[in-house]
């Protein structure tokens, strides 16, 4: 028999108790299709970058807009995707955020300049804002107990699963050339999934959606993303542009808006307004302190995948295949702890977590090691040891994180605790690439390939350790 995840008891829109549709596998399996596909973008065009340059003649700085633009857009919006899904329906808006996914990812694919891609990127970025949300609440609003742990460790799986194989398919699409594309494949290849995922969720994802609809907090939402962009826009840009006075100002701006949206989210809960987010998830201590974990880690993750990506390519000399293949071992690593993940926390609950820690931590070591001892020998094959450690304490770290943060969020709150999860998810992938990523490329022309890795290296190890502290601090036992 095929095997139920099991939905709980919902409440209509008549305000009658009604036993809701069960999510089968087909259902999982599409909305993780759902969540791989705006994940894989993230840094499947982290190798497309060089060939896009040549045939745009894009620039650094707007290259960089073409990389940062999906970002912001997605980590600025997806709060209030999660939002909407829970007011309007999640399949409803999941499936139309898969269609305009295919979409922008076809205006992507024909750009025909940089700022072309830039503006299709953004667009997709938003498009994504409005399809991942759903996934992670669809999951928790429709599942619990053990079918939800399963799903939840899957999800985590496949979100770092999907930042390995980016770089990896994105080389190896570039290479292939199908029929002229060049780097448009990156891009042509989301359409037919895309829209896959959209009819399969039509048929096999049931709609769920908070009890009581809630209005979009228009005050919250515009400071929430003049915050991420005072932030975002500068760090991202600020190298590539010289640093002018506008950089150095909209990150001034940064904390006087973040207080002010915190300001504005606490006057409207406690006036009993639903605030984009409600600060009373904060006072769930596994939604805390794992969105405490959640910022270190995907921070680290992101900066180390984009400032891999170019040391292969630019230190190395590799070609896009020869990059993206460099990371299969990170990936191994990652899928089989991801893999083990559900039973290691069933019996080791949160310490799981602190253990990939120090495995992340002992592959760093290693991978800088190797970097100082010998760079001018170093190749894929002396990374491996440490980028298959890293990938698994990686993969320890990671599939857990989702489970633990949203373990105790109530189902009628699924859609806007899900959001808040993966804006930290996504905000800390951007960050990892704005602040890692930039000081890489800012100190390498001086202090060489070799210790400019071995700085960011060193930085991330930091990460690992901080990890690892604040892991102690969750609960033991993991629902």
């Amino acid at each position: 028999m095929t095997q139920q995840l099991t939905l709980p008891r919902t409440t209509s829109t008549a305000g009658r108790a009604t036993d809701a549709p069960t999510l089968g596998v087909a259902g999982l399996v599409t909305v993780l299709l759902g969540a791989f596909l705006p994940m894989l973008d993230f840094f499947i065009v982290n190798v497309a970058l060089p060939t896009i340059d040549h045939d745009l003649a894009a620039g650094p700085a707007v290259l960089e807009l073409v990389a940062a633009g999906y970002g912001i857009a997605f980590a600025v919006l997806l709060v209030l995707g999660g939002r909407l899904g829970d007011a309007l329906g999640r399949r409803r808006l999941f499936v139309a955020g898969a269609a305009l996914f295919a979409v922008t990812s076809l205006a992507c694919g024909l750009a025909p300049t940089a700022w072309t891609l830039v503006a299709a990127r953004v667009a997709q970025g938003a498009s994504a804002a409005l399809l991942l949300p759903q996934v992670l609440a669809t999951i928790t609003a429709a599942s619990s107990g053990a079918q939800r742990a399963r799903a939840l460790g899957i999800y985590g799986a496949v979100g770092g699963i999907s930042v390995v194989i980016g770089q990896v398919l994105g080389g190896m699409m570039v290479a292939a050339d199908l029929f002229g594309s060049g780097w448009r494949a990156v891009f042509l290849l989301n359409v037919p999934f895309a829209l896959l995922t959209a009819v399969l969720a039509v048929r096999f994802v049931p709609e769920t959606r908070a009890s009581r609809a809630a209005g979009v907090d228009v005050p919250g939402t515009v400071l929430l993303t003049a915050s991420l962009l005072s932030l975002f826009v500068p760090l991202m840009e600020g190298r590539a542009v010289g640093w002018p006075l506008w950089t150095w100002l909209l990150l001034g701006l940064f904390p006087l808006l973040a207080a002010a949206f915190l300001t504005v989210e606490r006057r409207a809960e406690r006036m009993g307004r639903t605030p984009l987010v409600p600060l009373s998830l904060l006072h769930i201590p596994e939604m805390r302190r794992g969105l405490g974990i959640a910022l270190p880690y995907f921070t680290g993750f992101g900066g180390f995948m984009f400032v891999v990506a170019i040391l292969l390519q630019h230190g190395l000399r590799l070609g896009p295949v020869a990059a993206g293949w460099a990371l299969v071992p990170m990936a191994a690593g990652y899928f089989a702890a991801s893999l083990s993940g559900p039973r290691l926390v069933g019996r080791f609950g949160s310490r799981v977590i602190t253990a990939g820690a120090v495995v992340q931590g002992i592959g760093l070591v290693t991978l800088l090691a190797t970097v100082l001892a010998d760079w001018t020998h170093f190749s894929p094959l002396r990374m491996l040891p440490g980028v298959a450690l890293a990938g698994i304490g990686q993969g320890l770290v990671g599939t857990p994180l989702f489970r633990v943060v949203l373990s105790k969020v109530p189902a009628e709150r699924a859609g806007v605790g899900s959001g808040v999860l993966a804006t930290t998810q996504q905000s800390s992938l951007a960050l990892g690439v704005a602040t890692l990523g930039t000081l890489f490329l800012a100190v390498s022309p001086t202090m060489g390939f070799a210790h400019a890795l071995a700085l960011v290296l060193a930085l991330q190890f930091g990460g690992s350790v901080i990890i690892a502290v604040l892991s102690l601090r969750l609960p033991r036992s993991v629902a």
